[in-house]
């Protein structure tokens, strides 16, 4: 909190945005397994944001203020989530993918990851009054470290790195690149009605069973993304 003249105005930062985030993460995922998401208290500056193995997803946002969000999962933290979620819906056992390089665990993880950016932008919204817009999450199996580089104009980008702990304790990451930036708050306003993820994960239940998973992308198309994004 800072003070202008005689009336304190709220700021939210680079730490606030992050915060909201990891919060989108852990209450998505939360409501998607049933089973308790928790992140590490502390965070880490870094330098470069990559995707990583097992598993790389990301989304780039752009509008209010830009930037970037990769998650990484470890191959067990995958198949957990993706399991979890899966049994969630109904689904026997009997019937799920054995492996996290299966197109079926990419793709869930990528639904999840939308939703996790549709709640963050929803706060987005309400909270501070600005919209950003997002691409459409793009999931890749990895064996190697891959750099990336936001594809946008940053004057004075930041980034970050916070770690995620599923049910059983397997790990994943949540990694930030955005442009550093503060947020003030001139007036009160009214923070419209919460963005209810419980709701979207029983629509998903009800229409999942008839729909077929989304294609995973060619490689061509991954080449070709990957390239726009500067690796």
């Amino acid at each position: 909190m800072v003070k202008t003249g005689q009336e304190p105005s709220v700021v939210y930062g680079t730490e606030d945005i992050l915060t909201s985030l990891c919060n989108s993460v852990t209450r998505v995922l939360t409501v998607a397994t049933q089973c308790p998401i928790h992140y590490s208290g502390m965070v880490q500056r870094i330098s470069k944001i990559c995707l990583k193995p097992d598993i790389g997803c990301f989304v780039l946002f752009d509008g209010g203020f830009s930037g970037l969000v990769v998650l990484n999962f470890s191959a067990q933290a995958a198949m957990e989530l993706y399991e979890t979620y899966m049994l969630n819906m109904g689904m026997p056992k009997s019937e799920l993918a054995s492996s996290h390089t299966s197109d079926e665990v990419s793709n869930i993880l990528g639904e999840l990851m939308n939703q996790i950016v549709g709640d963050f932008t929803g706060k987005v919204r309400r909270e501070l009054q600005t919209t950003i817009t997002q691409n459409q999450p793009k999931m890749l199996v990895l064996y190697k470290q891959v750099m990336l580089s936001v594809d946008t104009q940053l004057d004075n980008p930041e980034s970050r790195r916070v770690t995620f702990y599923t049910g059983r304790n397997n790990i994943f990451y949540l990694e930030l690149a955005i442009d550093r930036t503060e947020f003030i708050k001139l007036h009160d306003f009214e923070v419209t009605q919460a963005y209810n993820p419980d709701e979207v994960i029983a629509q998903t239940n009800a229409e999942g069973q008839a729909s077929q998973p989304t294609p995973a992308p060619e490689v061509s198309d991954h080449d070709e993304l990957l390239k726009s994004l500067g690796m």
